[in-house]
């Protein structure tokens, strides 16, 4: 069991603030930034507790969506290893993170991860775990009622959606509290309708989406889809106020939508809230034409050290870097290794398969590549407002949604 920060309170701890942990005879805590909260936070501690005895205390710090401020002046605060959720932060963070050593910097040049960690010969992260964001979980029991199936093509899922509807099932879950889950709607529609088109932003050093007519193109799919009445269980209202973890227990808990999409880190969420374990099906976006191949977007969580790293640092950085430490968040579910394909429950082993197919249309997470443009103040908010526009109100309002959604952009691009 890892040893726990011993906290002084009170007239103590100020009479003390002047002594080093090594006066006080304590090891200094290693601060660990997370961005996890709920089963995704206990499932680290899980890990944590499973590297056997540390000669240091570990201190875990949840920051969620306010990770990125584990960048900054150097403090007594400030984290010693940071679990990134965003690899598109480190290109920009270069100078302030340790170079990673020989037997890890391999780790950060896989495909997919090389643009964001290595630069010039160097590696400054190592791959913690990786998430697939193009998955879609659903209950077959609903579908079979309406007499439908998982789609193969854009256009079947759309038709899905009607029959649903159609039957009285509310098609959509939809977590728009976490404006990740809606840039990555937004994310498959682009790569799969316009591969070059993402990739060029992706890569692009003044990115100006609001410019490219194909992502203006998946701005409309994605509003034509939302827009469609019926499709979102609780309407915009609802959909407003849920978290990724909400929006999943609407599917799985409540029942009251037929599918969610959400990455694999979901799993462990239905686990926990499957109002039946046996009805939980899984597909992944579909294609945008026959013949043409489906979108996979993928992220992940990188481990960082900011600058200058203790021994006691980098000794966990080792440990959690080693083959057998995710092993506990492996089984209780909703963890991914990057390059292993098995050893996960059956719907996983499917989507990381996917994650090596030879000749898939894989592309990092776009609103992480991004950088501000594509986070809380940037496409988070003008997705947003477009859900807020066209939300379960029918094809009219659309264009003129779209445009709003363009304006906006451009304000924040600018």
């Amino acid at each position: 069991m890892i040893r726990r920060r011993v906290v002084l309170a009170g007239a103590a701890a100020a009479a003390l603030s002047g002594c080093s942990p090594d006066v006080l005879g304590l090891s200094r805590s290693v601060r660990v930034a997370v961005s996890w909260g709920g089963p995704e936070l206990r499932a680290f501690h899980r890990v944590l507790d499973g590297l056997g005895k540390l000669d240091y205390p570990v201190d875990v710090i949840p920051l969620g969506d306010d990770i990125s401020t584990a960048f900054g002046a150097r403090s007594g605060r400030r984290p010693d290893l940071v679990m990134l959720p965003q690899p598109g932060l480190v290109p920009l963070h270069r100078g302030e993170l340790e170079k990673m050593p020989a037997d890890l910097a391999e780790r950060g040049r896989a495909r997919l991860w090389d643009e964001l960690l290595a630069q010039d010969g160097s590696t400054y992260g190592v791959p913690f775990k990786t998430a697939h964001k193009s998955a879609v979980w659903y209950r077959p029991s609903v579908f079979r009622k309406a007499g439908v199936r998982p789609p193969a093509l854009w256009e079947e899922w759309i038709e899905l959606n009607k029959a649903l509807s159609t039957s009285g099932i509310r098609p959509l879950a939809l977590g728009a509290g976490d404006g990740w889950m809606l840039t990555d709607f937004l994310e498959n529609i682009l790569l799969g309708t316009a591969p070059g088109a993402y990739r060029t932003l992706a890569v692009s050093i003044d990115p100006r989406p609001s410019r490219v007519p194909e992502f203006a193109a998946a701005l409309q799919r994605l509003a034509t889809l939302w827009a469609a009445p019926g499709t979102l269980a609780g309407g915009v209202e609802r959909s407003l106020t849920q978290q990724f973890p909400d929006a999943v227990v609407e599917v799985f808990g409540h029942r009251r939508a037929a599918m969610v999409a959400a990455p694999d880190f979901a799993e462990p969420v239905i686990r926990s809230f499957a109002a039946d374990p046996s009805d939980v099906g899984l597909f992944t976006f579909p294609a945008f034409a026959a013949g043409a191949a489906a979108p996979v977007v993928v992220g992940g969580d990188v481990m960082v050290l900011p600058r200058p790293a203790t021994d006691d640092a980098w000794d966990l950085l080792h440990r959690l870097a080693t083959p057998a430490a995710p092993a506990p968040w492996i089984e209780s579910g909703g963890f991914l290794v990057d390059g292993r394909t098995t050893g996960y429950s059956p719907e996983l082993d499917r989507l990381a398969q996917q994650l090596v197919a030879p000749g898939a249309s894989l592309q990092f997470d776009l609103s992480d590549r991004l950088g501000e443009l594509g986070g809380i103040n940037g496409l988070w908010r003008v997705l947003t407002d477009l859900l807020v526009r066209v939300g379960n109100r029918g094809q009219d309002v659309v264009p003129e949604a779209v445009r709003s959604a363009l304006e906006e952009l451009a304000k924040v691009e600018s």
